[in-house]
């Protein structure tokens, strides 16, 4: 699965999605991209977004979008590291033009 991981997202995650191809918005130039244009570039390269930006639900529609979207709690790399081995899995999981939204309350 080619991924994308947005601009909020600690690199170091890339290291615990090893069966994935995983760049960031950084590297494909798309940085300043603001939502909506940063997913549409998404799109027609990628078969997944990982963010942490909690509002893109109330922002973007997500229907009939042919990749999946991850959304992490938090950007706070120490926490993402205690919860890599689920976000691995539900990063596998993931099918096309799904929404996902981890909750580690």
């Amino acid at each position: 699965m080619k991924i994308l991981l947005d601009a909020c997202v600690p690199r170091p995650l890339r290291k615990f999605l090893p069966d994935h191809t995983v760049h960031t918005a950084q590297e494909m130039g798309w940085g300043q991209l603001k939502n909506g244009a940063l997913l549409q570039a998404v799109e027609p390269q990628f078969d997944a977004f990982l963010t942490s930006d909690q509002n893109l639900k109330h922002q973007q529609n997500f229907a009939r979008r042919k990749f999946a979207i991850l959304v992490l709690p938090t950007n706070d790399w120490p926490t993402i590291r205690l919860h890599t081995d689920e976000i691995a899995a539900k990063v596998t999981a993931l099918k096309p033009g799904d929404f996902v939204e981890l909750n580690w309350d």
